[in-house]
């Protein structure tokens, strides 16, 4: 029986970090999803009722306590799932919240990105300022792409490889994989874990 409700898109790469780990700690069932529209420019006033920031994903509790950020909602699921995803202290928490940062931040340049290529008229300096972040930061993770793929899963992982998946929902031109085996190896093996096929996004606008 579902006792947290979460305020979702299947489009959103936040939401999507947000199921892949409950279905990775085995909580996914206990979670009743409620597809919500947010944008930007166009407050959804009902959803604000919810969370003041107009975004998600958004978690309630049984209780009624809000949660308004995938990191927390993960940390949260961690502990109720007495999981395993974020380690407690020292090297391994502090390589898995790196990897969490920079996959979370490349969602951020890349949702930035998509929302610009999208406007009438798209600012050409604006879309070439986030083009060399996400080539900087793909570098940089194609680069640790061994040890990221040889170490233990957990928040870190599951923050870039939303991030690549995001890159392959919305951004194919880029061909991001042809000289970056490393990284590539790894979203192939990310893809293939039943956490992530089982949250795969897409469109489901009418």
């Amino acid at each position: 029986m579902a006792d947290l409700i979460l305020y979702a898109s299947t489009r959103s790469p936040f939401v999507r970090k947000v199921m892949v780990a409950a279905h990775e700690l085995g909580v996914a069932a206990r979670i009743r999803q409620v597809p919500t529209l947010v944008a930007a420019t166009a407050p959804n006033m009902d959803h604000l009722a919810v969370n003041p920031l107009g975004r998600i994903p958004t978690l309630v509790l049984a209780d009624g306590t809000t949660l308004y950020e995938s990191q927390a909602i993960i940390e949260y699921l961690n502990e109720y799932a007495r999981g395993w995803l974020v380690p407690p202290n020292g090297a391994p928490r502090l390589q898995a919240m790196r990897w969490h940062a920079l996959g979370t931040g490349l969602l951020d340049v890349l949702v930035a990105w998509n929302s610009e290529r999208n406007r009438s008229f798209s600012h050409q300096v604006a879309m070439a300022g986030f083009e060399a972040k996400t080539k900087a930061t793909l570098d940089l993770l194609e680069r640790e792409s061994a040890r990221l793929r040889t170490t233990d899963f957990n928040i870190g992982h599951i923050a870039v490889g939303c991030a690549l998946g995001y890159l392959d929902f919305r951004f194919q031109p880029l061909h991001w994989r042809e000289a970056r085996p490393g990284l590539a190896a790894f979203a192939t093996e990310f893809d293939a874990r039943p956490s992530a096929i089982a949250t795969k996004p897409f469109d489901d606008r009418k």
